[in-house]
């Protein structure tokens, strides 16, 4: 069984206004559409999160790139580049 939480919170007119339109749109009451926005935000901000530990957890472990080298790369690859375009 799926547990579920009431959230209260207050909104500036115009946010409720623009979620009003959004849910008579699909048909739903302003509960539904605010109950699916806040779930699509929340499991793309716990992507985000997992992402960014999965970096990490690659630095901690030794795998990164020294910002130096990153920066000697790039310094290489722009001065390349302003050479072709000085010929």
């Amino acid at each position: 069984m799926s547990k579920s939480a009431v959230i209260t919170t207050r909104l500036d007119g115009e946010t409720a206004d623009l979620i009003d339109q959004a849910a008579a749109r699909h048909g739903q009451s302003r509960s539904w559409f605010v109950s699916r926005v806040l779930a699509q935000a929340a499991k793309r901000e716990a992507e985000f999160l997992a992402y960014i530990q999965e970096g990490i957890d690659e630095l901690d472990r030794g795998e990164g790139i020294p910002h130096e080298v990153v920066m000697a790369e790039l310094d290489a690859m722009i001065a390349k580049h302003e050479a072709r375009c000085r010929d």
